[in-house]
């Protein structure tokens, strides 16, 4: 797959040799009826390594029947959900019905960290033996903190006899205390409590030097700093077993989207300065950061209407997903198969699930260049809170060819 695409090739061309054999005859006819010349993308199906989809336990605001749809229109076919649901997900034995629920009202294949500590109250591991026989592709402990470092080392050592990878969301909580928005010009002008960038960069710190203790492999999601870049390449360059991503909002928006306490943008880990923001790009250019998830959190219309300190966090993203996308081949941030590689193979070798990911199989057609307004008409998801609302954007998915 090249930057840009041949177009006098067959679209299936463009596709990976595993994905091409899933393809339908009907799927295949109609890619081949498809009007000479016009530059499309055809994109194996993309893996989100982070999205809540409010379900179980904040129906409220979206569930597994609304979100997965909105997920399966704008090509995302597998979702990592975090384990930090009502119930928190620590049973093993319930996980099968959740997943088996996301497939038949949603059409996604959910993949599920279970909880790394009992009730993620950071004190003691939680059944790690009976969610791994669940089908927990990994464990986390969200973005809760644990009691100390001593109970994070145990319960990587605990961990690491059953093979289990652990997803990260740093953040040193007794730094980043109640805060709402990165410190700097911005929150101190808003009068809102700042969240340092050293919260994140303190608690990634603690964490690589764990796994380099520990051998276990670790993720790290959602870094949104420079300083965490520039640990993430020292961690890689010193050969430690652990990959990153970044979500996508942080790729496009920084601080100055909140002036005038624009809620909408408010999102935890909060949105960062501008060289945060030029250092993650560079970092996802040069290989540091290995992919993009949505981070995808839908809310009801009531959630973001009080002050914005007493608002709900979270930026519903799976509508706008896609356009992002576009923009960062349209910027030269990445070359086409190095987005590909960002938001559809790498996730699904982070998430342990290659060998599934390609017997199922499917395929995303793209548009690049269609443009549309961000409505609430326009937008799939439950939730209607984001920062991009009634902007005009570049780029969607038109179709989808899953089984």
């Amino acid at each position: 797959m090249s930057t840009m695409l041949n177009t006098d090739a067959p679209l299936i061309d463009h596709l990976p040799d595993t994905f091409k054999a899933s393809l339908s005859d009907t799927a295949r006819t109609k890619l081949a009826s498809l009007e000479a010349g016009r530059e499309m993308w055809l994109l194996p199906p993309l893996v989100d390594l982070c999205a809540r989809l409010r379900e179980p336990g904040q129906q409220q605001h979206g569930t597994l029947k609304s979100e997965g749809c909105a997920a399966r229109a704008n090509g995302f076919l597998h979702v990592v959900t975090p384990p930090d649901t009502n119930p928190i997900l620590e049973n093993g034995s319930l996980l099968k019905g959740l997943r088996e629920r996301a497939l038949e009202d949603g059409g996604i294949y959910l993949h599920i960290l279970g909880a790394l500590t009992a009730g993620l109250e950071g004190e003691r591991p939680s059944n790690i033996a009976g969610l791994k026989k669940g089908g927990c592709i990994a464990v986390s402990n969200a973005r809760r903190p644990f009691a100390n470092d001593l109970v994070l080392l145990r319960t990587l050592e605990y961990a690491a006899t059953f093979g289990m990878k652990v997803f990260f969301y740093p953040d040193e909580s007794s730094l980043s205390g109640d805060g709402v928005a990165h410190e700097g010009y911005i929150a101190s002008y808003h009068g809102l409590k700042g969240i340092p960038w050293i919260a994140e960069t303190v608690a990634l710190s603690t964490q690589l030097l764990m796994v380099e203790e520990t051998g276990i492999a670790a993720h790290f999601s959602q870094l949104s700093c420079k300083s965490s870049i520039e640990l993430m390449r020292w961690a890689k360059d010193k050969g430690l077993p652990v990959t990153c991503d970044v979500a996508m909002h942080q790729l496009y928006l920084t601080d100055d989207n909140l002036e005038g306490f624009n809620a909408q943008a408010y999102v935890l880990p909060p949105l960062r300065s501008n060289t945060d923001q030029q250092a993650i790009r560079r970092g996802l250019k040069n290989g540091t950061i290995d992919a993009i998830c949505s981070h995808h959190e839908p809310l009801n219309s009531t959630a973001k209407k009080a002050p914005f300190a007493d608002c709900t966090p979270g930026i519903s993203n799976f509508d706008t997903f896609m356009a992002l996308a576009c923009q960062l081949v349209n910027d030269d941030v990445l070359t086409l198969e190095q987005l590909v590689d960002k938001i559809c193979l790498n996730p699904a070798k982070i998430a342990g699930i290659s060998t599934q990911y390609e017997h199922i199989g499917g395929a995303v057609l793209v548009d690049p260049n269609i443009e549309w307004q961000v409505t609430a008409q326009s937008m799939l998801s439950n939730g209607k809170n984001t920062p991009f609302f009634n902007q005009k954007l570049q780029g969607r998915v038109v179709e989808t060819f899953f089984g």
